[in-house]
């Protein structure tokens, strides 16, 4: 059996300098990024994002993913543990309800040669290393603009019944409602700030509970419903490099139908394997979304990963 653990590389610059933080376990006696199991129904962000609140006090959004770690642990079993980047502001730093506990001793925050001293499993110093490139490379600091389809909506050929009618009302089964109130904690993992909807019914009501929840008001535009790209493709991408000129952290509701508009402004962003990657997810299923992280100082598309409603695990 494989047990699955989530967790992040927190990070922050002091003077020029890449600070990451550690904390240190004294039942164990070991220094180690904060991670933890996943809970039963939540998804690995979910579990980052928790864990991280849990040992540290610092409330934080996910930014670009780190390679696993994979190792045997003292029982025999295998343990695979996700990592994200994550960027912890100043404001972040003082808002930080960290108590020391018998679980996590002290967080310290040290910078990246220190961290590798006091790391006690190599496998931690090879997820250190991918977050030192990322920063060379001026790829550490992102947003996100995760694409969203929408939660599943009554079939059109229930809603039609042979009658000329607006497509743009037909509505989400209640299996699409569930959906949509199922993926707040997987976006808020995130952490959108800005929500761009497609106006028709399907797509406003799945980002309504989030907007609700975080008391975020929703944009609507047209060129994201079906109707509105078919009739204009280039308007619907114009509406996507607005939202990256914007650079802040975005989630993008639209339809299959105009997904590909969608995906090839922000594959034209990235190198040639990565755009390749972003553009199958056309192949969205309802509710799904793809994370693309895009980088604040060079406004290039940096990685991308996938998300559903349902737990990974």
């Amino acid at each position: 059996m494989t047990i699955y653990a989530a967790g992040a590389v927190l990070w922050r610059e002091e003077k020029g300098k890449l600070l990451v933080a550690l904390i240190h376990r004294s039942r164990h006696s070991d220094w180690s990024f904060p991670k933890g199991k996943v809970d039963p129904g939540e998804s690995l962000p979910q579990t980052a994002v928790r864990e991280i609140a849990e040992e540290t006090g610092l409330s934080i959004k996910l930014g670009i993913k780190l390679p696993t770690a994979e190792y045997v642990v003292p029982s025999g079993e295998d343990k695979v543990v996700h990592y994200w980047a994550a960027r912890v502001s100043d404001k972040a730093l003082a808002a930080s309800k960290f108590k020391p506990s018998e679980e996590v001793a002290k967080v310290d925050w040290v910078t990246t040669d220190k961290a590798h001293e006091l790391l006690s499993y190599k496998f931690d110093n090879a997820v250190l290393n991918a977050l030192i490139e990322l920063h060379k490379k001026k790829s550490l600091r992102t947003f996100p603009v995760i694409v969203l389809r929408h939660a599943k909506a009554t079939p059109r050929t229930d809603w039609h019944q042979g009658k000329v009618v607006d497509d743009g009302n037909r509505p989400l089964l209640p299996e699409g409602k569930k959906q949509a109130k199922e993926i707040i904690p997987l976006l808020r993992a995130f952490g959108p700030k800005r929500i761009i909807s497609s106006p028709w019914v399907r797509c406003f009501n799945t980002v309504q509970p989030y907007a609700k929840k975080f008391n975020l008001p929703i944009i609507e535009r047209s060129q994201l419903s079906e109707l509105g790209n078919k009739k204009g493709p280039k308007r619907t991408r114009n509406v996507i490099n607005d939202v990256v000129e914007e650079s802040k952290a975005a989630v993008v509701c639209s339809h299959r139908p105009a997904l590909p508009s969608i995906l090839q402004t922000l594959s034209e962003l990235a190198s040639k394997d990565l755009g390749r990657w972003i553009e199958e997810a056309a192949n969205l299923k309802p509710a799904e979304f793809l994370v693309v992280h895009i980088s604040i100082e060079k406004l290039k598309a940096v990685a991308a990963e996938r998300w559903a409603s349902d737990p990974v695990l």
